[in-house]
């Protein structure tokens, strides 16, 4: 069960929890970086056998476009865990 504490009229998570978010948000990104560099492999691999890459460039680029969000979700989290 999660433990909530209301501050000025809103429900905040405890301290905590956002560790607890930090924690996760850290293991996203290691585990985005990892595949983004599994996939680079892949392309490489595929570049040598004369594969279509198409797909697998596509699957790269949207990696790359999710590892800054989660980037940015990190500093959140830790600008509200500042904030205590």
């Amino acid at each position: 069960m999660q433990t909530i504490r209301c501050i000025i009229g809103k429900a905040m998570p405890d301290t905590q929890q956002e560790r607890e978010h930090l924690a996760q948000a850290d293991q996203h990104i290691a585990e985005g970086e990892r595949r983004v560099a599994e996939q680079i492999a892949l392309i490489e691999r595929m570049i040598e056998q004369g594969q279509d890459t198409t797909l697998a460039k596509d699957f790269l680029r949207t990696l790359e476009q999710v590892l800054p969000q989660w980037h940015a979700h990190r500093r959140l989290i830790l600008g509200r865990i500042a904030q205590r």
